[in-house]
């Protein structure tokens, strides 16, 4: 059988040492589609380096090397086709802001198979530690078509859940550059099929496509930008599912939905005094659904929930 979902669930953690400094968190700023405007001082905390704060969704790209996606294949008891797989989430969870430059150890497992009858599931959780203890807890849900079928566990639904009925409270458009595609796959995903329109064509696609990553950074920093005032700190925790594929030089609509009685006073705040620990108090949640404008407003993002202090 190709997945030996009992060898997966059982294989020791894989842990490598990761490294990143200003220069790779500019790059990966750049490719999600910041500093437009170049001279926007709210852009500046992005690409400039005395002024630079790190956006938490930086953590998938962290150290460069193969994404999640492409990590899971490697891990003892998968044998599958990279053409069968699809990223099907993404979760982040911030213990503490992530630094401008850093050195880490990422140790990386499957912590869940999903038997789903005609495809299986994999969850790889990947938990970054530094000296001064935990980062990040980040996961990726990995959907390989063909491979279930083994009387496993059927896990939860995979289907996305409709948005809100109600109209958002705030909605904002982010048009993406025709090279988008180009500058992400810098931090470290080669795959062809962002960049070659042969490899596309035969995947199915009528050109590269835009990594699902990056439609889930660029839409992070929207909903920064919008709700958080650009403090990249207040960011908990971050989680989608990828509905749709999106083509570079579209738009984005990112529409948010914000619980009533969650302004800064009182939530849960990473704090200098504390050390950087969380000091007591409640986060809140904006809930987000992104669809691409030129093509009907079709999902590509679903599920998508911020929390924040």
């Amino acid at each position: 059988m190709p997945i030996d979902a009992a060898g997966v669930l059982g294989a020791a953690p894989r842990v490598r040492e990761i490294a990143w400094d200003h220069k790779d968190v500019q790059l990966y700023h750049l490719g999600i589609g910041a500093g437009r405007p170049a001279t926007d001082p709210g852009e500046l905390r992005y690409t400039l380096e005395s002024r630079l704060h790190v956006l938490p969704s930086f953590a998938t790209v962290a150290g460069g090397g193969a994404p999640g996606v492409i990590r899971t294949l490697s891990v003892p008891g998968v044998d599958v086709d990279l053409a069968h797989v699809l990223h099907g989430g993404q979760r982040l969870r911030l213990h503490r802001p992530v630094p401008v430059r850093g050195r880490a150890a990422a140790a990386a497992r499957v912590v869940a198979a999903y038997d789903k009858g005609t495809a299986a599931v994999l969850v790889l959780r990947t938990e970054v530690t530094d000296a001064d203890g935990p980062l990040w807890t980040d996961e990726a849900e990995v959907y390989v078509r063909g491979e279930g079928g083994w009387g496993g566990e059927r896990g939860p639904s995979g289907r996305p859940s409709p948005p809100p009925a109600e109209p958002a409270d705030h909605v904002a458009e982010r048009v993406l550059r025709e090279d988008q595609a180009l500058l992400y796959r810098l931090s470290g995903d080669w795959n062809p099929l962002h960049a070659d329109p042969e490899f596309a064509a035969r995947a199915g696609f009528e050109r590269p496509v835009l990594h699902g990553l990056c439609t889930y950074g660029a839409t992070l920093k929207t909903v920064v930008d919008t709700l958080l005032d650009g403090d990249v700190t207040r960011v908990r925790s971050y989680r989608t599912r990828f509905a749709g594929v999106v083509y570079p030089g579209e738009t984005l609509r990112v529409r948010m939905w914000r619980p009533a009685g969650t302004e800064r006073a009182g939530a849960e705040r990473y704090g200098a005094r504390s050390g950087g620990a969380r000091e007591a108090g409640e986060a809140a949640e904006v809930r987000v659904a992104v669809s691409a404008v030129e093509r009907d407003d079709a999902p590509v993002l679903a599920d998508t929930v911020v929390r924040y202090g």
